[in-house]
């Protein structure tokens, strides 16, 4: 603990020629500053969401020692004051931080210079979800650093622990909770210190108090955990950053009670809104594109269909004549005034797009690009195997050389559209002998090719996208390679992670909340649900709205010129399991629902297609943590 500065601490140095003493020889409010920011003051603080936490009867409990100069505490009439110790009475609590002093603190006696005008309990409790949140997730940072640290060297069984995927799950994990916690406080951070509608503020700190201080009490006990037996003891600093942890959900409010707050103003119709802040020269900018979407809007379809393509403006990230060339700047604005005017759907070939753009011939393009953008060819994919689905390179499919082309043999599977599409992008082996990653070509099939049978799969949801593919024989020219024979796998990962910036904030149903809240507002709004229900439902807006912000925070990585890193890998996996997560309330809400009987089985396909949960623990542990790759 602190040593309290001695009673005579604050001196002249507090009292500013700018900022005399009142009659009775205290300082006003607005002479205080100086000191505290000097540090010739010390003070302590009331918070709203801490006063369980250890004061008993009238008292409150304090962030600070009972020792402080000041006491900022709340009076019966709900204002605020800043008191002298003179002025209260104080006596030290017992916490479970070690490295931090809680006092029990009572006023007797008000100055009428020392009340706080415009400060509420709210606003408080606010800034304390910010600060303390922020606290939090340095907790939390050091917990997943040391955890990490320690699983990278650390050895038993004859390897690092953090190769055992158990350990480096969990570490991811810690990694995942952290980025989500930060996004939120960073953005209660940006709403608190703006001057949008105080509601929204109020949404944010909300959203921060609800999963800030839970981040860090998970984080510090997952640390422990990794670090083994020494992390239980004393010779370990991780029982100092648990402690504090536990202090900070007990000083920052119940995140129960904080998700209550959520649910009801999300309920109200109050809304984050999470548009980036954008540099002078995005005016000019948008100027020109309301200007073109005006005109487009005022198009026949099939015309307005051709310009959109024909001017690059459904992927405008590549070059052109297929894209515009634009900057991440250019995107977000093209974005923005674009919401209203809807661009085509392109789906499975938005993959194909980019690689016929960057490896393709002359000819591939021209015969291929203008009437996939136009949305005339639809496109699936060919590339996952029954053996090989997340370990893809593991592909068996072979292309056999025949005169003018190549003969493909082989199975494929969960292959969106397969029934419809014309056209496919499609990974085969080509040289059996090279190392796993290489010797892949990556080809145009012609679904309607002798040799090519599609057998639809029906979902557990009853429909039918998904579908197995065989190809018995099927012939393949040689001008429909796309890039080198044999560096499939480089075309394969540029299709997979074509570089464009991160806008959209929505990860299937519910992610963007209006459909849950209307479900709520069917139901006859959160009061009419269990409490239980209640507080669940603003953890999914809290963790909906943070997932936003997250998004949001990867835009203004790539607008800085910036990677997505980390975070983009975080956003992904916990939007998967965030819709699966809305659909299993709602539905619990409304079981009779057609709508969310569909929902809640659909759902369950997103932590698996595209990377599964695993999978994208595995990167997140491997690319972000430096944890050893599976032997």
């Amino acid at each position: 603990p602190v040593n309290p500065p001695a009673p005579d601490a604050r001196t002249a140095d507090a009292r500013t020629a700018d900022a005399p003493p009142s009659r009775d020889g205290s300082l006003p409010v607005h002479g205080l500053l100086p000191g505290l920011a000097g540090g010739t003051l010390t003070a302590a603080v009331a918070l709203p969401g801490g006063a369980r936490a250890a004061a008993a009867g009238p008292a409150a409990t304090a962030l600070g020692s009972p020792g402080a100069d000041l006491f900022v505490l709340p009076l019966p009439d709900g204002r605020w004051a800043a008191l002298d110790r003179a002025d209260c009475a104080a006596e030290g609590l017992d916490g479970i931080d070690l490295s931090r002093r809680l006092a029990a603190v009572m006023a007797h006696a008000v100055p009428d210079d020392r009340v706080l005008g415009g400060v509420t309990s709210g606003l408080v409790a606010d800034l304390a979800a910010v600060l303390l949140g922020a606290e939090a997730c340095g907790v939390a940072a050091w917990a997943v650093a040391a955890a990490a640290g320690h699983a990278r060297v650390r050895e038993q069984f004859g390897r690092p622990i953090g190769q055992f995927q158990g350990v480096k799950h969990k570490c991811a994990a810690m990694l995942v909770a952290l980025e989500h916690a930060r996004a939120a406080v960073w953005d209660a951070a940006r709403a608190l210190d703006g001057d949008g509608p105080a509601d929204e503020a109020a949404l944010a700190a909300g959203t921060a108090g609800v999963l800030a201080a839970d981040a860090a009490v998970r984080c510090a006990a997952d640390a422990i955990q990794v670090l083994g037996g020494i992390g239980y003891t004393y010779e370990h600093d991780a029982h100092l950053y648990y402690r504090r942890a536990l202090s900070l959900r007990a000083l920052s409010g119940d995140p129960g009670e904080w998700a209550e707050r959520v649910a009801e103003l999300a309920a109200g119709g109050v809304r984050r809104r999470m548009e980036p802040d954008l540099p002078a020269e995005a005016g000019a900018l948008r100027e020109d594109i309301r200007a073109s979407v005006a005109s487009l809007a005022g198009a026949e379809p099939l015309d307005r269909l051709a310009r959109l393509a024909g001017e690059g403006w459904i992927m405008p990230h590549l070059p052109r004549p297929w894209g515009r060339a634009a900057s991440p700047l250019e995107q977000v604005v093209i974005h923005q005034e674009f919401r209203a005017l809807k661009r085509p759907n392109l789906g499975i070939a938005a993959w194909a797009v980019p690689s016929i753009v960057r490896y393709g011939t002359p000819r591939q393009q021209e015969r291929f690009l203008p009437r996939t953008l136009t949305g005339e060819i639809m496109w699936c994919q060919l590339f996952s195997e029954p053996g090989a689905g997340s370990d893809l390179a593991s592909l068996t499919t072979k292309a056999v050389r025949v005169e003018g082309g190549w003969s493909l043999s082989g199975q494929k599977i969960w292959n969106s559209l397969a029934q419809w599409a014309q056209w496919a992008i499609c990974l085969a082996r080509t040289d059996s002998d090279a190392p796993k990653h290489e010797g892949i070509t990556y080809f145009l099939v012609e679904m309607s090719s002798p040799g090519v049978t599609v057998r639809p799969l029906k979902e557990i949801n009853g429909e039918e996208i998904f579908n197995e593919v065989f190809l018995d024989d099927v012939f393949v020219p040689d001008d429909l390679v796309v890039g080198q024979v044999g560096q499939g796998w480089r075309v394969a990962r540029d299709t997979l992670s074509h570089e464009r910036v991160a806008l959209g904030d929505s990860w299937g149903p519910g992610s963007r909340h209006t459909d849950m809240v209307r479900l709520i507002g069917e139901l006859g709004g959160p009061g009419a649900l269990r409490p239980a229900a209640r507080e669940e439902s603003g953890r999914l807006w809290a963790s909906g709205q943070a997932l936003s912000a997250l998004g949001l925070r990867v835009t203004l990585s790539q607008l800085s010129g910036g990677e997505s890193g980390t975070a983009s890998s975080v956003r992904k996996l916990l939007g998967m399991r965030h819709s699966q997560a809305v659909s299993e309330f709602c539905w619990s809400l409304a079981p009779a629902s057609p709508y969310w009987n569909r929902m809640i089985l659909t759902t369950r396909a997103f932590t698996i297609g595209g990377g599964t949960t695993e999978i994208q623990l595995n990167i997140i542990a491997e690319r972000a943590l430096g944890l050893p790759r599976d032997p």
